[in-house]
Order: C-alpha cells, then sequence, then structure tokens
C-alpha cells in the first residue's frame, strides 16, 4: 500500500481492475477545500491514456513489477524474440506489445516490463533515442533552405523519418522513439 505522496512517474498502481502507470502527476493544494492528486495514467493493457484525481493522501495499490534487461535477436511468425542480457533466456513477444516497430533493429538493448506476482510481460520499452544509418534520401534542392524545411529519408529498419535537408544517404541520424522524429545528426 502506498499514498498519494508516494507518487512518481513510472509507478504502476492497481486501478479499476487493471495496471497502470503514472505518466504525469500534480499535487494541488486550493485556496479552499481538501489538497488532492491530478494524475494522468496508462493503462499497461491497453495501451489507453485515461487522466484521474485522488485526494491527497488517499491509500493505492502498488503493482510490483520488474524491469529486466534484453536484447532483440530477430523477428518472425511468432513475434519478436528477445534475450536476457544476464541469465541468456529467451522469450517471444507478439507485435501487439511493441511501439515504434519501425525502429528496432537486430541488437538493440530494451527493457521488459513484467509483473512481479503473475510473470505477465506488460510492456517492452525501448531506449529514448535510437541511432540509425539513412539507406536512402533525395538530395535537398540548392537554395531551398530559407525555411526549415524537411525531406522524408528512409532508414536501415525500414522507417521514413522526416529529416533536414542537409542530411544525405550513409550519415547517421538519432531518431526520439517516443514520436519517431529527428533529433541530430551523428558525427563519426
Amino acid at each position: 500500500m502506498a499514498t498519494t505522496s508516494d507518487f512518481r512517474n513510472g509507478l504502476v498502481l492497481e486501478h479499476n481492475n487493471d495496471l497502470y502507470q503514472i505518466v504525469q502527476f500534480l499535487h494541488v493544494k486550493p485556496g479552499k477545500g481538501p489538497a488532492f492528486v491530478r494524475t494522468k495514467l496508462k493503462s499497461l493493457t491497453s495501451g489507453k491514456v485515461i487522466e484521474n484525481t485522488f485526494n491527497a493522501g488517499v491509500k493505492v495499490n502498488v503493482a510490483r513489477v520488474e524491469r529486466r534487461p534484453h536484447q532483440f535477436l530477430y523477428r518472425d511468425d511468432m513475434g519478436y524474440h528477445f534475450m536476457h542480457n544476464e541469465t541468456f533466456e529467451q522469450i517471444s513477444v507478439p507485435e501487439s506489445m511493441l511501439d515504434n516497430t519501425d525502429l528496432i533493429k537486430e541488437g538493440m538493448n530494451v527493457e521488459i516490463v513484467v509483473h512481479a506476482d503473475t510473470e505477465n510481460i506488460l510492456t517492452v520499452d525501448m531506449p529514448p533515442f535510437v541511432v540509425l544509418e539513412v539507406t536512402y534520401a533525395e538530395p535537398g534542392v540548392k537554395g531551398d533552405t530559407a525555411t526549415n524545411t524537411l525531406k522524408p529519408v528512409t532508414v536501415e529498419t525500414g522507417a521514413t523519418i522526416m529529416v533536414p535537408l542537409f542530411i544525405n544517404e550513409g550519415d547517421k541520424i538519432k531518431v526520439d522513439t517516443r514520436d519517431n522524429s529527428y533529433s541530430e545528426r551523428v558525427k563519426g
């Protein structure tokens, strides 16, 4: 059991017969009336984000989850296959449990979130940024740099990313996995 004072981003709660992860929270102490905590919760089973308000000090059930380091091996008809970095145990995860599957490449390290009591896989968390090589890019048109113009490029995993005009084929770019956006060009 925990109270609203224990809230932090990433905490997993049992709420309305489901498991929710706190995405955002805010303690509010109005001038009149009791304090409360406004939260955004993401369902670990459906992926839906809901808003909920808890009265300050109310007790909530915290779910025991473990974050286990895994490495992506390959993909086939059974799903995506990962290997635990310490025990070398291999598991298969269906595609529906992964976000941004077009950014995952062989050898990438991820964290698999597992419910400690039932050993059910809840989510697969990719690193916030990945470095990918551009395999196809149309050349930028000279003189088309008056504004922040973007062009589509294809990276080694097959994903299409919008990048600035100066990015060429063979460049390595850092991509934000949360929204599939270009972050920066990687030197070397």
